[in-house]
């Protein structure tokens, strides 16, 4: 977390130095045709008249304001354990927002996911008196008919010998944590929710950071498998309503790292495409669309070159305005600079990956702004993975650069 103007603080370094030796010659150029007009700097959002300060990094005095819990929400406790039995639930000012299947999901933990779809669907479940659709959003005050309830087996001790090592895993890869908001440095290769084949994922994890109400911290956004970096968890169903409206609304703000094959020209730039996913074999990837074409969705990245090397590799900072799947890797092989180490997007015949370098995918979440839910910014950097590491101190690449792309527009 960062406070101040001089740039975000490195986990376990100093903080990122914003120059004049670097400002003047990395300025944004922007005069894009359909580009949006600038917002902001990242590190100035939640200044100005009457903003609150920012949220506290982890080593600093908590505000009493921003650290006091989220109010308790949901049924009584013996709620959600009788079976047999039709119940009314009032959607809490916490839970407005929120999707029929994850309130479900939220207030009883012991229903399966497969039970909470089946229910809604066959009509069993009511909101104001009348049937729903799992992905309706709930307003605040409006009443829920809970029909009997199948619940599984009590989910494992919090002190069972799994959750405690999951526990201190995620606090080993912590970058910030408050009362509402936890801020994880996902590790390349471990997955953030579970697919076929996979059972270790964070997702499964967070389960062992139950709260002593019941409350289950859960995803706010995903990264990909190999991607490493920031990935914001929400620990309340507070925190999460209003998170998920701060990512609908493209009020947050993610910059990524990224090593790529050749230099772009020009060396800042916006792409914008439609991106359309297509199945192949027992693989799927997104390619370019039409627009107009069923499934395209519109999707717009910011780049900027910060170094180069040799002019045979560059480093690049991604703004992604939105948020599709695969939408940086897709959009870097569009433009003809593929990332190094990208087992699915890489186009480059007969390239040879330099020596010492791992072929591994070379892109980082580096780093997160969005308004905190009880005032104030979030932002949060993570630091280079040891793959992406090793690259940049072999190719001489400084992290402590001027980034460009803070002035890259926000739209």
């Amino acid at each position: 977390m960062s406070r101040g103007g001089s740039g975000p603080r490195q986990p376990g370094g100093g903080r990122q130095m914003a120059g004049p030796r670097h400002r003047d010659r990395g300025k944004w150029q922007g005069g894009w045709r359909g580009s949006a007009s600038s917002s902001p700097r990242l590190r100035g959002e939640g200044r100005g008249e009457g903003a609150l300060p920012r949220a506290q990094n982890r080593g600093e005095a908590p505000s009493p304001d921003r650290l006091r819990p989220a109010p308790a929400v949901g049924l009584s406790p013996q709620a959600g354990r009788v079976e047999g039995k039709v119940q009314t639930a009032t959607v809490t000012p916490d839970e407005s927002g929120m999707r029929v299947d994850r309130f479900f999901e939220a207030r009883f933990p012991g229903l399966s996911f497969s039970h909470i779809q089946r229910i809604i669907r066959k009509g069993e479940v009511r909101v104001n008196g009348k049937r729903t659709q799992p992905k309706v959003r709930l307003e605040s005050g409006q009443t829920v008919r809970v029909p009997p309830l199948k619940m599984e087996a009590p989910t494992p001790r919090d002190d069972a010998p799994a959750a405690q090592k999951d526990r201190a895993f995620l606090k080993s890869i912590t970058l910030y944590e408050d009362a509402d908001v936890l801020v994880l440095n996902k590790p390349m290769g471990l997955a953030v929710q579970g697919g076929s084949g996979t059972t270790r994922h964070i997702d499964g994890m967070l389960g062992g950071l139950r709260s002593p109400d019941g409350q289950r911290p859960r995803l706010v956004h995903r990264l990909d498998k190999d991607t490493a970096g920031c990935l914001l968890v929400a620990k309340t169903r507070f925190a999460a309503a209003a998170l998920a409206k701060t990512f609908r609304s493209r009020s947050a703000r993610k910059i990524y790292w990224a090593l790529v094959v050749g230099v772009p020209k020009p060396r800042q730039g916006r792409i914008s495409t439609f991106l359309a996913k297509e199945e192949r074999e027992e693989d799927s990837f997104m390619r370019i669309a039409a627009h107009g074409e069923k499934g395209a969705s519109h999707a717009v990245t910011y780049y900027a070159v910060v170094e180069t090397a040799a002019q045979q590799l560059a480093w690049l900072s991604l703004k992604p305005v939105t948020g599709r799947t695969h939408q940086l890797r897709a959009h870097m092989t569009h433009i003809g600079h593929p990332i190094v180490g990208d087992p699915k997007y890489f186009t480059k015949e007969n390239w040879q990956l330099p020596g010492g370098i791992q072929n591994r995918l070379h892109l980082l979440a580096r780093r997160i702004a969005v308004p905190h839910p009880r005032g104030g910014v979030i932002d949060v950097s993570a630091p280079l993975p040891p793959h992406m590491e090793q690259s940049w101190n072999l190719l001489g690449l400084d992290t402590k650069r001027y980034d460009p792309i803070e002035e890259a527009p926000g739209e």
